[in-house]
């Protein structure tokens, strides 16, 4: 069921019109297929025909083939490495070599600034948010918080940034999740990241990875549920977090904000890289993200090896919160109703339509309160039953 806000300001109670818009049968007709042919519910067989999917056997092909077709882009998930011989001196720490910098204790928490070995001569610096308050030997839902882009890092889902309505991750801890806020490689203490030096593809594919190993980090805490785990991110968090969930089920809900769109509808603002490169996507070509993009797909829409439609289809059936404002400048949200649309199919066929849950604030590129708090809700629905 998806929602439109009228407007932000209005009564709790009435901040929601019950237009259950998008699964139309016209809409169907015209979007229900992929933009070049393929539709989400077809896979290919290695004859190269393309077949329905009519069985759950079916739709794990269908999935294995969108994965494979993320590391196209992104370059290969290196799984489970050599880890070398970790340890703490830290008594309520996992024994990643963790060691704190600094901590701090308000009302509702305390926030760890931290840093950790993910793999041989890999670390990963984040902050650590636990409730101060638990009952008994229960144990927290956690989340992992993605940052936006920005110099801060991590400090920036932590409300420290210039911009407001990016603190998710110390409002989620005060709502008494266990957080853990990593910084994007090349922002904040990984600033220095040299890209050049490491064993990934892409950008995108070493932030995926220290997600992962976040998770594991989480799961082996004796205060953290295992199986109550999800992420959220805002614009370069929120397809991130897309990302992430792609490769990581263990996560059980995602909220993306101002993530996404499908690609023909992406919409850079800088005129003068869109002319040096020739094409709206030449964002996806920095060290950062996906270098690929420009060296084997040239930065043309046609040929990406996949679209946000099918990575919502990967990520099914689990809970996923899309926030997209009507006016993204960069997220176009036509491309979001059309990507939901088609999500949908998949959704509907593995009989979780209400696990795919959209809102269309009247906005910028923002994560307004309305929508940012209904997001919580969505997380708690799902990460807090049992409670």
């Amino acid at each position: 069921m998806c929602y439109i806000y009228r407007s932000e300001t209005i009564a709790p109670s009435m901040n929601k019109v019950t237009l259950t818009i998008i699964i139309s049968f016209s809409l169907f007709l015209t979007s229900g297929t992929l933009s070049y042919g393929q539709s989400l519910l077809a896979y290919k067989k290695p004859d190269g025909s393309v077949h329905p999917v009519k069985t759950l056997y079916e739709w794990q092909l269908r999935r294995n083939q969108i994965l494979d077709s993320m590391e196209a882009l992104f370059g290969k998930f290196p799984g489970d490495p050599e880890h070398p011989p970790f340890q703490s001196n830290i008594a309520p720490l996992p024994p990643f070599n963790t060691r704190v910098k600094d901590s701090i204790k308000t009302r509702y928490y305390t926030r760890y600034n931290i840093r950790f070995t993910v793999a041989d001569r890999e670390e990963v610096t984040a902050y650590l948010y636990i409730p101060n308050q638990r009952k008994g030997n229960s144990r927290f839902p956690a989340i992992i918080a993605c940052q936006p882009t920005g110099d801060l890092g991590k400090k920036i889902v932590d409300d420290q940034g210039p911009n407001p309505n990016r603190g998710y991750a110390k409002e989620l801890a005060e709502r008494g999740y266990a957080v853990i806020a990593p910084d994007y490689p090349s922002f904040g203490d990984q600033k220095d990241y040299d890209f050049k030096k490491d064993r990934y593809e892409s950008g995108v594919m070493k932030a995926v990875f220290d997600n992962v190993r976040c998770v594991d980090f989480l799961q082996a805490r004796a205060d953290v549920d295992p199986e109550r785990i999800g992420i959220i991110g805002h614009s370069l968090g929120g397809h991130t977090a897309m990302y992430t969930a792609a490769f990581e089920t263990r996560l059980k809900a995602i909220v993306s904000s101002c993530g996404w769109t499908l690609r023909r509808y992406y919409n850079n603002y800088n005129e003068e890289k869109r002319k040096e490169f020739g094409s709206r996507l030449w964002g996806a070509a920095q060290e950062r993200y996906s270098p690929l993009a420009l060296t084997k797909y040239q930065l043309k829409v046609e040929k990406m090896p996949f679209d946000f439609d099918e990575l919502m289809a990967v990520i099914a059936p689990r809970p996923f919160f899309s926030n997209s404002p009507i006016h993204d400048a960069n997220f176009n949200v036509e491309g979001v109703r059309i990507g939901i649309a088609n999500a949908s199919e998949v959704y509907h066929f593995l009989r979780a339509d209400d696990n795919l849950q959209v809102r269309y604030p009247i906005a910028s590129h923002d994560f307004p309160p309305i929508v940012r708090f209904e997001a919580y809700e969505f997380l708690d629905h799902f990460l807090k039953q049992r409670d």
